[in-house]
């Protein structure tokens, strides 16, 4: 019998979906990094370089990300484009809805801390709850796909949150901030593979943490010299890492080397 008959006879009876994420792979890992800077570097040019301001940024935004999570939800398997794209603008509008607390509504940086750590852990335990489960493994019914797009939509706003203050607030600057966070995913690493940190906490911690790195690094490309950064700007850096993105999306699409298990239809 081939693998992919066992796995299907071994799915849930309530099954409605195949899984609808990636294979946790090294691409995973490069795309997620990839899009976290995009979140940062993108909004920073809708709002400040195309004076769209943070109002009509976010709005245009969410309803970009809303379409596309429309057909996220309506796919019965993981399709890397839509996936991805998803994650890039999910990403972008993670990083707004903090700026607007930060900058239109006044929030101190340890406050959104706060509140969107609140709002993740809340998130997990309700997960669980309704769950018993928080594996991006299973991932095959539309209530788990709806718990994981929100995780995902907390991990982005706090990442945003926590990189800024730490970069910021305690004035470590954007190159060190992105050193420790990168040695922090590493600390994780070495404790799930060395340790046997269980993998779906292990997953979930390295997962938050490329968030503020992604966030660390976007500041670092973008910010003025005199300031710590590199100035590359929003135009050279955004272009560089859709384009980077794209590629390896256009990959992935055509060798389905990131696809799960239960990503895949049954053999004939």
């Amino acid at each position: 019998m081939e693998n992919h008959e066992k796995v299907a006879i071994a799915q849930p009876r309530d099954l409605q979906l195949l899984n609808k994420v990636p294979e946790v792979t090294i691409f995973f890992w490069i795309i997620k990094i990839l899009a976290t800077t995009v979140g940062e570097t993108a909004a920073d040019f809708l709002n400040v370089n195309l004076n769209l301001g943070l109002t009509i940024t976010t709005f245009v935004m969410s309803c970009l990300l809303l379409i596309t999570l429309f057909y996220q939800f309506r796919t019965k398997k993981y399709v890397p484009g839509i996936y991805w794209l998803a994650v890039v603008l999910i990403s972008v509008v993670g990083t707004l809805v903090t700026d607007n607390l930060v900058d239109n509504l006044g929030v101190s940086l340890e406050t959104t801390t706060i509140i969107f750590t609140i709002a993740l852990l809340a998130t997990f335990v309700a997960w669980y709850a309704s769950e018993k489960t928080l594996s991006i493994h299973s991932i095959y019914t539309t209530k788990r796909e709806a718990f994981y797009w929100l995780t995902i939509l907390f991990t982005f706003a706090l990442g945003t949150a926590a990189g800024d203050l730490v970069a910021e607030g305690l004035n470590l600057g954007y190159l060190v901030s992105a050193l420790m966070f990168a040695a922090l995913i590493g600390v994780v690493t070495f404790a799930h593979y060395f340790f046997k940190l269980n993998a779906v906490l292990a997953f979930w911690m390295a997962y938050i943490l490329t968030r503020p790195l992604g966030a660390s690094l976007g500041d670092y490309l973008l910010q003025p010299r005199d300031e710590g950064g590199l100035e590359l700007g929003t135009v050279v850096t955004s272009a560089i890492f859709l384009v980077t993105i794209l590629i390896i999306v256009i990959y992935l699409t055509k060798t389905r080397r990131d696809e799960n298990p239960l990503s895949l239809p049954p053999r004939e």
